[in-house]
């Protein structure tokens, strides 16, 4: 899986598979400022790439801001759908808080876009369901 971005905060892979898929694996807090920048990076790496699914690893990212939960909500997800992504898997945090308030927004937020949302605990799950590695999409 080749490392696309590497930054203290985030580490963004590529996954290739029936549906080539971006993860963003979270290593730590990040402040608001890094946040929005390296979801941006993501982003623009996803349309170069091609991606139609994504993974989001937040396992270990720490608290995030509620403006920068609802700037996920109303910008990044649908710029995702835009990116024509089929498929989108969670990795929850293992804040407690982070991760009840980081459910929230997905589970208001993911019903109104046209990808699949799946949760998981298992990263090697997630990547396999997203990249379509588990089953035979065309």
């Amino acid at each position: 899986m080749p490392v696309l971005a590497s930054n203290p905060s985030l580490v963004l892979h590529l996954h290739p598979g029936p549906l080539p898929t971006l993860e963003t694996e979270w290593l730590a807090f990040v402040n608001s400022t890094d946040f929005r920048r390296y979801v941006e990076e993501a982003l623009v790496l996803a349309k170069q790439h091609g991606v139609k699914a994504w993974v989001a690893n937040d396992q270990r990212l720490g608290a995030v801001r509620p403006v920068d939960l609802r700037w996920v909500s109303e910008y990044v997800l649908p710029a995702i759908a835009e990116l024509g992504v089929l498929r989108f898997a969670r990795l929850e945090s293992g804040e407690t808080l982070n991760r009840l308030l980081i459910g929230n927004m997905y589970q208001g937020a993911t019903q109104v876009q046209p990808f699949e949302v799946r949760t998981f605990t298992n990263l090697p799950q997630a990547r396999a369901w997203a990249s379509g590695a588990d089953t035979d999409v065309a």
